[in-house]
């Protein structure tokens, strides 16, 4: 079956952005022959024995000239800029034993975000990465192992998608993931706003922009997850390996990033890693389901401080001279709820300590979120989905210290 998806695609609000055009389309096949007609239906029985997806998503961006009194190296150029990404993703996914299953993700990427994916918190295009590449590249994203530990009790339809092979488990059950994957594939998931290839694009609304959650420069890691799900609730826990180095690529990348990269490096393991708990409590109201999900997220790595970094009597203050093993940490909640059928709603709220710097995501300490979801059963078209959604993003004030450029020049031409 070959699936055309339209998604909303938010473009943000600085800079008066645009987005000029966005088109995702996805592959998939189901493979077991006695579940086929069955995938997501309460009556298949038997496990989806392995399948695949394919994933296309292209993206053009661009703003016009506008007034800036400063630029810096990271401003937006202030004469407009158009830019364009490009992903291809195949997956698949083949069940290994009962409970365990095994998925491959390899991505095909190229193109920039304007500005290579600096000058805007709230970054508007979740396909761009701060590697920009202008020939394509190719990357393992995930390789991993899920194995599922069935608890007993009712069961549940588990449906097919490009991460999950179909079937049915036991709704009270122990989850375990290891290997290579996204924090987000598992943790600060949203109905509503979560994957910018067929909804919102913007960063800020595929995840609490406050988590600088543990990744390479492209968005994938190497760690272990653990979830318990229960009828109305789930736990989580993650543990992450970062990279060595800011906004880099981590060791594994030199086998599963090409073309080679030899300066893709991890920090110590028992020194540089991140650490994520999230709580999920579904609830109904009016039998429409809603979700409310609390997250909190420690980080350590060699880090620079804002605050030493603005104490230091070197102009412009320079983040790195102040490296030093040290934690960051943060909290966030994340809200979605239905409001009548195809229409939901939905928040994230997130902080961070804002001392220490920012080392995986973003630069934003403290966000917050709200917005509508609409999907297009009403014009009968039920893939497309129509958004509307608000962001207000900000700093600490040790990092605003950190940031003022104009201040900054100013003190080197009264000392000159």
């Amino acid at each position: 079956m070959l699936k055309f998806q339209h998604g909303f695609n938010q473009c943000g609000a600085v800079g008066a952005l645009v987005c000029l055009a966005t088109l995702a389309v996805e592959a998939d096949t189901t493979t077991n022959p006695a579940t086929a007609t069955a995938i997501g239906k309460s009556e298949a029985n038997q496990p989806q024995n392995w399948n695949w997806h394919v994933q296309n998503t292209d993206i053009v961006q661009g703003y016009p000239g506008f007034a800036a009194k400063f630029s810096g190296p990271n401003s937006l150029p202030n004469g407009g800029q158009t830019r364009e990404t490009v992903s291809l993703d195949l997956m698949a996914g083949i069940r290994l034993w009962p409970g365990a299953e095994a998925h491959i993700d390899g991505m095909m990427y190229q193109g920039f975000g304007v500005n290579n994916a600096v000058g805007v918190d709230g970054f508007p295009n979740g396909e761009a990465f701060r590697l920009g590449t202008e020939v394509p590249n190719g990357a393992i994203t995930r390789l991993f192992i899920r194995q599922t530990i069935g608890l007993g009790g009712e069961q549940e339809d588990i449906e097919d998608d490009e991460l999950t092979l179909a079937g049915k488990q036991d709704v009270s059950r122990l989850t375990f993931t290891l290997g290579r994957f996204s924090a987000k594939d598992i943790f600060d998931n949203n109905a509503y706003a979560n994957d910018p290839r067929t909804q919102f694009m913007n960063w800020a609304l595929m995840a609490n922009e406050a988590w600088d959650y543990p990744a390479d420069a492209i968005g994938y890691t190497t760690g272990l997850a653990m979830e318990l799900n229960q009828p109305k609730w789930t736990l989580r826990y993650g543990f992450f390996q970062v990279p060595r180095f800011s906004n880099s690529l981590t060791a594994e990348d030199r086998i599963f990033n090409w073309p080679y990269d030899g300066t893709a490096q991890d920090g110590p393991i028992l020194k540089a890693w991140g650490m994520v708990t999230e709580f999920e409590r579904r609830y109904t109201v009016n039998a429409h389901p809603g979700v409310i999900r609390l997250l909190a997220y420690v980080n350590r790595a060699n880090m620079g401080s804002y605050q030493d970094a603005v104490n230091s009597p070197t102009r412009p203050p320079d983040i790195t001279a102040s490296a030093a093993f040290r934690y960051k940490y943060g909290f966030g909640i994340n809200i979605e709820q239905e409001i009548v059928k195809d229409i939901g709603v939905f928040s994230r709220v997130g902080w961070s300590d804002g001392h220490s710097q920012a080392w995986v995501f973003s630069d934003v300490d403290y966000t917050a979120t709200a917005g509508l979801s609409v999907k297009g059963e009403s014009w009968h078209r039920p893939d497309d989905t129509f958004g509307l959604a608000g962001v207000l993003n900000g700093i600490s004030k040790s990092h605003q210290e950190f940031s003022q450029p104009v201040a900054w020049a100013s003190s080197q031409a009264t000392a000159i």
